[in-house]
C-alpha cells in the first residue's frame, strides 16, 4: 500500500499507515465503549431484582417453616437460605409474613435503581430495578 511513499528494499509501515490504524481502532472504541456500560447496568439490574425476588422467597420459605414468627430479619432469611450477591445490600422494612417491605441496593457506582418488593396482607409486588 502507498508505494509511492517507500524506497527499493524498504520494509514496515508509514507513518500514514500507522495513523489510519490508530483512526480506525479509536472509532471502533468510540462504538464499542457506551454499549460495554449499558449492558453492565442491565446486569446490575438483573442482579437486584433477581436478588430481592430470591430474599422474597427465603422469607416466605421462613414464614413456612416458623408461622408464629413475629418479625423476620435478615439473619432469619439467611438461615431460610438467601445469599446476596457482592455489591448487593439487603434491607428489611418491619418485615412479617404477611406485610413490610424487601429492598435491594447496588453499589453507589452501579447507576441503578434499588429494587423493592412490597408485601401487603400477604400480596406481593415488585418494584423492579432499572437504569
Amino acid at each position: 500500500m502507498l508505494k509511492i511513499f517507500r524506497k527499493e528494499g524498504q520494509k514496515g509501515f508509514t507513518l500514514i499507515e500507522l495513523l489510519m490504524a490508530i483512526a480506525i481502532i479509536g472509532l471502533l472504541a468510540a462504538i464499542a465503549i457506551p454499549q460495554f456500560i449499558q449492558y453492565r447496568k442491565r446486569g446490575y439490574v438483573s442482579t437486584l431484582n433477581t436478588d430481592v425476588k430470591n430474599a422474597y422467597t427465603a422469607s416466605v420459605a421462613y414464614t413456612v417453616d416458623n408461622p408464629a414468627a413475629a418479625s423476620i430479619t435478615l439473619a432469619a432469611i439467611r438461615s431460610a437460605g438467601y445469599s446476596q450477591t457482592n455489591g448487593v445490600t439487603t434491607t428489611l422494612g418491619s418485615l412479617t409474613g404477611s406485610s413490610g417491605t424487601i429492598t435491594c441496593d447496588g453499589a453507589p457506582t452501579w447507576g441503578v435503581t434499588s429494587a423493592t418488593i412490597t408485601v401487603t396482607s400477604g400480596v406481593m409486588m415488585l418494584s423492579t430495578s432499572h437504569i
